[in-house]
């Protein structure tokens, strides 16, 4: 990254691109919501809470990742959530999205975290590419389990 690829932690007061970023991420994903008020609203206070940091990358702000950080029993350390990542359709192959992946790393390194892990589909190629070339892995112990394969799994409570 050179000096002419703005890339810095948003604050507070980024609420408006952290905002305009979050949308264009859902509208891509073809989601019908979270709204744009409730965007907002739930960015105003993860930009406040130490386990949450948004990087934003380009001026004006073209992309973020979000990561999460957690205490972890497994590693006596933080972990880190790489949650969201999304590059603007204009901006995409400027090398936007390792560098976030990248900053999210150093970032996790920086406070100590003992690993940092994301999820991505399958038919993502693009992402898959990224992510595996940043050094991310599917974890397996075949010691343990055989060949048995590891799923990430979410159930939706309501």
């Amino acid at each position: 990254m050179g000096p002419e690829t703005p890339l810095r932690i948003a604050g507070p007061a980024d609420v408006a691109p952290v905002t305009r970023l979050i949308a264009g991420f859902r509208d891509f994903l073809g989601d019908g919501s979270p709204t744009n008020a409730e965007i907002e609203a739930t960015v105003s206070v993860l930009l406040r809470d130490r386990s949450t940091e948004f990087l934003l990358i380009g001026d004006p702000e073209a992309g973020f990742a979000q990561t999460r950080f957690r205490l972890s029993v497994w590693t006596g350390s933080e972990d880190a959530w790489l949650e969201d990542l999304f590059v603007e359709e204009s901006a995409r192959g400027e090398g936007y999205g390792r560098m976030l992946v990248e900053a999210a790393v150093e970032r996790a390194r920086s406070r100590g975290c003992g690993r940092i892990q994301l999820d991505v589909n399958e038919a993502n190629e693009a992402a898959l590419a990224l992510y595996e070339s940043c050094g991310f892995r599917p974890i397996h112990n075949p010691e343990k389990w055989g060949e048995a394969k590891d799923y990430f799994y979410t159930r939706e409570i309501a």
